[in-house]
Formats: C-alpha cells, structure tokens, sequence
C-alpha cells in the first residue's frame, strides 16, 4: 500500500496541481480535504491518520489533529508562516516542519501596493458607488512623497521598500536584524517600531506575532500613530488589537485599514470587515498564478526531500 500524503491549501484542493500529482510518481497516494473549503479540525482528524506527509495550508492544526496523526513524519508548508501549527508539539514528535521561502514574496508584495493605492485614492469606494448609480469624487493622495513605515524586512517587506522607493516615497523601516537592502541611503532608513508608527504616513506590516504572544499594535501604540495614517496588514490579523483598532477607525485616527487577513476565514464578525474606512481582501495574497506554482514546487519539493531521506 502507498505511503500517504495529505493536502490541504485550498489552491490545491479545488483542482489538481502538477506538482501535487507528480509525487503519485514517487509513489505516493494523495488525500485532498474537501475541494476549495477550509478544512475543519473534525475532518482533518479523519484524514491525517495513515499520512506520512502533510502539505499544509493556514488552516489552524491542533494538538488533537496532531494526536490522531501517529504515522506523520513531515508538515510542508505552501508559505513562510507557521502560526497556525502546534510547533512544539510537532518537535517533541519528532515531525519536521518545512517552509516554501520566499515563494509567495512576490505576490504578497504586489497586492500591499495595490491595498496603498486603493486606500490613497479610495477606489473601492468610487467602484461601489459608481455601480450604486452614484458619482463619487474624494479627494485623493499620492505615494510620492510620502513616508512609508514597514515592519519587518524579510523577503515580503524589502520587496515593499523597493517597490514604494521606486515610486518616489521614502522608507523608514524596523527588522531587529536590519539586513542590508542594498537601497538608497536618502531614501531608506531604520528606526525604532514606537518612531515609524508616530512618523509614517503609510505603515505597512510584514512581521511574525511577537513571540510573549503580545499584540504588536497595541492600543497606546495605535493612538499614537499619525493622524489619518493607512495602516496596511498583509500578514497576520492578531498582530493589530481589533477593538483598539476600530476605536481608532472611528475617531479617523486611522484614516483606513487595508488588509488581507483575519483571525477567523471568513471573518465570523463583520465589525471590522464592513467599516467604512477598511479595505478588505480574503487572503488572497499569494494567490497568484506564479506564487502558487512557486509555493506548490517549493513544499513538494520538500516533503518528497524529507520522506526520501
């Protein structure tokens, strides 16, 4: 009988992907959870025995679905993040965790520039009302110019840099490693987090959760930034204190909020998704073409890797 291989990305579920399908050729039997839905702990707990692969997607992995899993030798993930794994857990086991660096960087990059750009010339809100019969006109602004905060300079937030300089902004940005970008010493510079968040006009969030589990914008740290800053969250949802949030959002501290992420998907509670100052995507991030085939190759890779070895 094939060793089995359980895949759960909903990019790959909703239909066969040729780097999921080659590792048939290896010998291996592949187990989809259901074709483009988040898998549920129930259902991954009926799957995940007899696996000894995992290619894993964001969907949250508990200690219950790691207990039923006696045979797993290795989790890929089709990204960077292993939020969503119980990672002690899974050390104690003796079950290697891997990661598809850099694969989603681009795409990740690309749609933070589009959430800046929608958000300065506020065009969700001139799309919606248009198509409502309306001729919507706000005054916008422009990325020239401006001061541009990013937290964290790994493969996604140094993409940002580059890409927000090329268009004429200037950089400030916080990585405790401060890793030379090779950019423009009049164009980029690091700071301290509590400086970028009172300085930038945009700030732009690219950062693992802080390891106490504390919440990296707080609420004193959100009611400091500048005024009408747009504050920008390609990367986890917890990283932002909601409430604080949407205080803020309301007072027009926060002149809007884009983001690509929430702590439930789909967001159980439609406060936030629904304010009238946020612009809202549904993790679609890495959900390109190129990233998917990147992300796929790169976690196939490692799972045939690492049950080869």
């Amino acid at each position: 009988m094939n060793q089995r291989i359980l895949v759960t990305p909903r990019s790959l579920t909703q239909e066969p992907h040729p780097h999921v399908e080659r590792m048939r050729e290896r010998g291996f039997e592949i187990v989809y959870s259901t074709a483009g839905a988040m898998p549920s702990e129930q259902e991954l707990i009926d799957l995940v025995p007899g696996c000894v692969g995992w290619l894993a997607g964001v969907e949250p992995v508990t200690p219950k679905i790691i207990e039923a899993a006696a045979a797993l030798k290795v989790i890929s993930r089709n990204g960077v993040g292993v939020d969503n794994l119980p990672v002690d857990m899974l050390k104690e086991r003796g079950v290697k965790v891997m990661v598809a660096e850099g694969a989603n960087s681009m795409g990740v990059a690309e749609l933070t520039i589009g959430l800046i750009f929608s958000a300065l010339r506020f065009i969700p809100h001139s799309d919606a009302g248009i198509k409502a019969g309306g001729w919507p006109r706000h005054r916008g602004a422009e990325i020239h110019g401006r001061t541009v905060g990013i937290i964290g300079c790994g493969a996604i937030g140094r993409e940002v840099a580059r890409m927000v300089i090329a268009l004429g902004a200037c950089v400030i940005a916080f990585d405790p490693a401060r890793p030379n970008l090779d950019l423009p010493s009049n164009a980029f510079s690091y700071a301290e987090v509590d400086g970028i968040v009172a300085e930038a006009d945009i700030l732009s969030l690219h950062c693992p959760l802080p390891r106490d589990g504390s919440t990296f914008l707080d609420r004193a740290r959100i009611h400091a930034a500048k005024k009408s800053q747009v504050l920008v969250n390609t990367a986890r949802a917890r990283l932002v204190d909601e409430e604080a949030l949407i205080e803020a959002l309301d007072a027009g501290q926060i002149g809007c909020y884009a983001t690509d992420v929430f702590e439930q998907e789909p967001p159980a509670s439609l406060l936030l998704a629904t304010h009238a100052r946020v612009i809202a995507t549904s993790h679609i991030g890495g959900f390109t073409v190129e990233s998917v085939d990147r992300a796929t190759r790169i976690a196939a890779d490692n799972l045939l890797s690492a049950l080869s070895s």
